[in-house]
């Protein structure tokens, strides 16, 4: 792993992700000083993690890739309860059973960031383990107790909360109180002494170093990193921002890539740094070379490949890469029967007999590219469409086409205008 000085720290820091923190060159001291547990969370309100939860998995990653032991929180409880943090109203509570159906789908997920095979290197964990034999009594004696409402109030998402239309729940108050105690049990159980979020969260990982301060006269630590917008400056998120999830089957991987392909020039090497695993000076000359000629796409497919190898693997990104050439290739033939599987669940796609191709006109019409039979002879007479990549005129018939794989028929509508037919064999 090539880091910026050989000091973890600095290479955060060059990568902009290291927004408020604890004593910065007490971190670093401690950092350099050997392995220790870092832990990241996420509240498994949905059945998968998305894109806003990245920057935490790759973090995460980052410290594995140098030593030290990953340590991911499913927030089993915290989820029951709901983190006021980014939010305008209460969100709804989850029953036992969907959020134990969530941590194991996300846990899924996750091992394919960080390596979950060994537990000294990584694990997972789930905050009920040890919150829910906590009698409220013992919760109030041995975590309250620690915390003023002085302290919570000054929180800034509790502030906006409570300005709001909706104000805030005792229960989301509680929010802080019940993530302070996840760190002091990881710090007790697992050695975790960095705890790193979202800038949102800065106010609950304060209060969990602050805890264990006051119950433990220990040090701990803790950074955020700037928060993750959507174009619209919303929070990306579940449920706010654009929904880009970890999971194929809500985002494919080909969907995942077209995400990033979207970067704008502009942000690509901020995204490059952020999210891919190389090191900084490869990621600047990758910039640099996509400042020397934007339209070639270098930054972003870079991105792109970079990340739906470490979020869906190698294999799932060269199929994504093929189906996105397969649309834009003037000759198709080359393509793999992975792209042709891939991109069926892409674009439009039917189903057909290998008679029905004697109507070339009908075939238009059926797969809308035409909108009527009069509409697809135009077409065919201004040669707009293809077939494989072969230009059609109106007397040209699909049924002479050579099938691609014996099975598939790319047609093409001008330049944008897509429909995939596979022949029942």
């Amino acid at each position: 792993m090539t880091l910026v000085n050989g000091d973890l720290i600095a290479d955060l820091e060059a990568r902009n992700l290291i927004h408020d923190s604890t004593d910065r060159e007490y971190l670093r001291a401690q950092v350099a000083e050997g392995p220790t547990g870092v832990y990241y969370g996420c509240d498994p309100t949905a059945d998968s993690l998305h894109v806003g939860n990245l920057i935490g998995l790759v973090v995460l990653r980052r410290f594995q890739d140098a030593g030290h032991r990953a340590i991911a929180l499913a927030g089993g409880a915290t989820g029951m309860v709901g983190d006021p943090g980014g939010r305008s109203e209460e969100r709804n509570l989850l029953d036992e059973e969907t959020l134990t159906y969530n941590v194991a789908k996300i846990k899924e997920q996750l091992g394919r960031i960080v390596d979950l095979t060994d537990e000294q290197r990584g694990t997972l964990v789930d905050n009920r383990d040890w919150t829910h034999p906590i009698t409220i009594l013992e919760f109030l004696r041995d975590v309250g107790k620690h915390v003023t409402v002085n302290q919570m109030l000054a929180r800034e998402s509790i502030k906006v909360r409570i300005n709001s239309e909706h104000g805030i729940s005792f229960t989301e108050f509680s929010y802080m109180l019940l993530q302070a105690n996840d760190y002091l049990w990881l710090h007790d159980h697992l050695g975790c002494t960095i705890q790193i979020g979202g800038s949102d969260q800065w106010g609950n990982i304060i209060s969990g170093v602050d805890l264990i301060r006051r119950k433990r006269q220990a040090h701990v630590h803790a950074f955020s990193w700037p928060l993750l917008t959507a174009a619209d400056g919303t929070k990306l998120g579940k449920t706010t921002g654009a929904r880009v999830w970890l999971d194929p089957a809500k985002t494919s991987p080909y969907q995942f890539r077209q995400h990033w392909m979207q970067t704008a020039d502009d942000d690509v090497e901020a995204q490059l740094l952020t999210f891919s695993l190389r090191p900084v000076d490869e990621i600047r000359a990758v910039a640099a070379r996509h400042a020397e000629a934007p339209q070639r796409r270098l930054g972003q497919k870079t991105l792109a490949d970079d990340m739906v190898t470490l979020v869906h693997g190698a294999a799932a990104a060269t199929a994504a890469n093929e189906a996105a050439d397969l649309l834009f290739s003037k000759d198709p033939t080359g393509a793999s029967e992975v792209a042709f599987a891939t991109l069926a669940g892409e674009i439009p796609h039917s189903r057909m007999r290998a008679s029905e191709l004697d109507d070339t006109v009908g075939v238009l019409v059926a797969t809308e590219l035409a909108q009527s039979n009069g509409d697809a002879r135009r077409t065919l007479a201004q040669h707009a469409v293809y077939a494989n990549g072969v230009q059609l005129g109106e007397k040209d018939q699909l049924s002479d086409q050579k099938l691609l794989h014996g099975r598939y028929l790319l047609l093409r509508k001008g330049k944008k205008s897509h429909h995939l037919v596979e022949i029942d064999r």
